[in-house]
Order: structure tokens, then sequence, then C-alpha cells
């Protein structure tokens, strides 16, 4: 295979380890010149054995979640693949919904462990069999899970020391600012390319 890979070796690629998982995984797409495969969240520890023993990616680089609440299975959980001996990257996707756990992948690529930490802590995802899973990021007493779509910008709870009391207090939040954008400010982020006059500007034009 050429570096780096064109898409047509991306999608032999693809179709060859869709063939050849048994299941693990069921479909492949090449999209901005890299592989995405997408199999069932059930079998993922098999489809991450085969990737890793077969096909000689054997670096976990990342596990991420996403968040589409309006789909039923609303998580993807995004598993990122890297081969030195290939020189190539993929990353593999499968779907989850806020009660159904996804089988840990720590037997497979230990550094999981981490990120499916971060991943339950940030989206609520459940890793069925993790040696520990419990919050990473956030305090032991969260509540909710911060990067979900309809996680209150602001949270549910404000932390702060009280000089009188002498220690943190934590206090629920009084006013809830959820997540309502309209992408016309520029801190929600510019359209493609870069135009010269940021969106938002015609905000300022109408008061």
């Amino acid at each position: 295979m050429s570096w780096p890979a064109t898409d047509a070796e991306l999608h032999a690629l693809g179709q060859e380890i869709v063939a050849n998982s048994t299941g693990g995984i069921v479909a492949a797409e090449v999209a901005f010149g890299e592989l995405n495969l997408m199999g069932p969240a059930n079998r993922v520890v098999q489809a991450l054995t085969y990737l890793k023993e077969v096909q000689g990616f054997h670096q976990l680089v990342d596990l991420a979640g996403v968040d589409y609440p309006e789909r039923e299975r609303r998580f993807d959980v995004v598993y990122h693949l890297l081969s030195m001996t290939r020189n190539l990257r993929l990353r593999l996707k499968v779907q989850t919904d806020e009660d159904t756990a996804v089988p840990s992948v720590v037997s497979v690529f230990p550094a999981a462990d981490w990120y499916e930490r971060e991943a339950f802590d940030m989206y609520g995802v459940f890793f069925d069999g993790h040696p520990d899973l419990r919050r990473i990021l956030t305090d032991y007493g969260f509540h909710g899970h911060p990067l979900r779509k309809d996680f209150p910008m602001t949270g549910y709870v404000e932390v702060r020391y009280d000089p009188e009391l002498g220690r943190v207090v934590y206090e629920p939040v009084k006013s809830v600012e959820w997540r309502n954008w309209d992408f016309l400010s520029p801190w929600e982020g510019a359209e493609k390319g870069f135009a010269t006059l940021l969106p938002g500007d015609e905000k300022g034009e109408s008061k």
C-alpha cells in the first residue's frame, strides 16, 4: 500500500476487513482520506481483536464518545487505531443508547482503561467488564454528563468557597442556560471557508 494511501486502496482494505471479520465489522466507508468502519457494539471486542492481531493495528490512539440525541441509539463510541507497520490509521464506530453497556476492550487494549472512564464520565456510556468504571475528570458527587448535548452550559451545581463558613460549598444553579445556539455568534463557529465577515455581525447591526 502506498503512502499516503489512496481512496481506492482504503476502500479495498475496508472491503477485505468486512469480508474477513466474521460479523464483527459490517460496513466500511472512506471519507476525507480515512477509513471508517462500523460494527455492532456487542461484538466490539471481537472486531478490535481482529484489527489488532490480523490487520496489524496494534495501537489504540484514542476512544471517544459522540452524542446524537435525536437518534434512538444516541451515542457513537469511536475507536481510533494506528498501525505502525502500515503507517495507517482507521476508526471503528459502534452505537449504543443510555442504558445498554458496550463491552470493555481493556482486555485487548489496556490503554482503553482511562479512555472508557472518560467516555463514561462525559457521556454516561457504560462499559461492561471494565475493571474500575468511575468518574475520572469530574468530582465524585458530580450530577450528569457534561458532553451530552442536553446538558446545560452552566451545569446543575455551583461550587465556591464560602469565607464565612470557611469551606467549599455546593449550591444548585439558580439560572440554567441551555444550549440553544443559533450559530450567529462568532463564538459559536464560523461558516466553512472562514468568510471575511464572521457570523454574528448582523446581531450588532440590528440593535
